[in-house]
């Protein structure tokens, strides 16, 4: 295999040739391989089967302090459901809600709430204060994205380097006093896997925006999400922060939905005194308490941070061999044609895979036509708009291991056939 840009003209149609005869008899198949979203398998749904039955398995109701789960209650949730998630995330039990079933759910509440009452400490509304902006990791995750568009927040975008956001950029952008935050997936980052290092932790818990209603909602959804042994490790912010006393600056959000079931899992906010304190101020008037009985099956099976990651090494049992097959099909099929790089991601959901600039949408395109349905090109940038169009997000933990393999054949050969179209035509 030769650099595709080292090609002759008539070795460039004859590769083309080869390589459309390949994809063809793929799409002449008519298959149907979903890669869009990072979905849980059906194998990991069924090993959290006995998160359902442990409450009538296990002594009843009654949490360990004697509450009754089916009743009203324990606004910001069952102690013993706070524990696994303060000693997972490094904080102590004060510091955590433990809310609905979805961390996203949380997120959007927050802005909700954020642009209507403001930030607290008498801060005016957002909503008050004419256009105002977040800073958005680039390529990101696009629920994050379609939070801010709903609100009409503009967005701008810093880069994602290996360590984490451009810092020297971000510290920029935050000196505009109408940026009011940024969303961040601080571990195994979506799309690209990617851990902030302990440098940029550092500079984020040390930014001294110009807003002092500036926040950094920190999404650290993949915290317990190893694949390989030797997973990253993400520096706690909160320490960094009280060092700096900017706590107030940073919530945090976790939840167990690649963990239980996602729509039917834990949700939790981390965060200051001051803020833990606003947001049971607005529960008080939003709601009695969320699902007990559901925080109660989670603690006991879970029990504590150990069991919690005793857990996840069983999902990493069935996830690593999907990455094992993205990353070895990508690197024997595109590895030496220098069309195309791709992160190598020790946890988390996603590999990110950037093509020759302008064939994202192609590619994508191509498999579909093929019967492979990925995430839209463009998704993984604010408004749906990749300006050089070059990501693609792979989301391998669904299909089958025999359905990925076939789908990863598909999409280097869409890589393939997009560049060699973009290199004919530019001859």
């Amino acid at each position: 295999m030769v650099l595709y840009s080292k090609l002759s003209s008539e070795q460039l149609h004859a590769k083309f040739e080869e390589i459309k005869q390949l994809y063809d008899e793929f799409k002449d198949k008519g298959l149907d391989l979903n890669m869009a979203r990072g979905k849980p398998s059906p194998a990991q749904l069924d090993m959290s089967m006995d998160i359902f039955d442990s409450v009538n398995a296990l002594n009843g109701y009654s949490a360990e302090d004697g509450t009754d789960c089916r009743n009203y209650g324990n606004l910001t949730g069952l102690e013993e459901c706070k524990t696994i998630f303060a000693q997972a995330l490094g904080v102590q039990n004060d510091n955590i809600i433990v809310c609905g079933n979805s961390s996203l759910n949380i997120m959007f509440d927050y802005i909700s709430q954020c642009m209507t009452h403001g930030t607290g400490n008498g801060n005016k509304p957002w909503m008050l204060q004419g256009n105002i902006k977040f800073a958005c990791p680039v390529p990101g995750y696009d629920r994050h994205f379609s939070i801010l568009e709903y609100f009409g927040i503009e967005m701008i975008n810093i880069p994602m380097l290996e360590t984490g956001p451009d810092i020297d950029v971000l510290e920029e952008v935050v000196m505009d006093p109408s940026v009011k935050g940024m969303f961040c997936v601080p571990k195994y980052s979506n799309p690209q896997g990617y851990t902030f290092s302990d440098e940029t932790v550092k500079r984020i818990a040390a930014l001294k925006p110009a807003a002092n209603d500036f926040r950094i909602i920190w999404d650290n959804a993949y915290f317990v999400h190893d694949i390989y042994e030797d997973g990253d490790t993400l520096l706690n912010i909160f320490p960094e922060a009280a060092k700096r006393g900017t706590e107030d600056m940073i919530i945090e959000v976790a939840s167990t939905s690649k963990v239980s079931f996602p729509g039917a899992g834990v949700a939790v906010v981390s965060a200051s005194e001051n803020n833990v304190r606003m947001f049971k101020q607005r529960m008080n008037a939003q709601i009695i308490g969320h699902d007990k009985i559901n925080q109660l099956r989670h603690a006991r099976v879970l029990k504590d941070a150990n069991g919690l990651r005793e857990y996840m090494k069983r999902h990493a049992v069935i996830l690593k061999p999907k990455f094992d097959i993205v990353l070895q099909t990508l690197e024997r099929d595109l590895g030496e044609c220098g069309i195309a790089t791709w992160t190598k991601p020790k946890g988390g959901y996603f590999v990110s895979l950037d093509v020759m600039e302008g064939c994202a949408k192609r590619v994508v395109e191509l498999c579909r036509r093929a019967g492979v349905v990925l995430t839209n090109a463009g998704a993984t940038y604010p408004y749906g708009k990749d300006p050089k169009d070059t990501n693609i997000r792979i989301a391998p933990s669904f299909p089958s291991l025999d359905e990925l393999r076939q789908a990863m054949v598909i999409l280097c050969l869409a890589v393939k056939l997009a560049a060699l179209e973009k290199l004919i035509d530019e001859e």
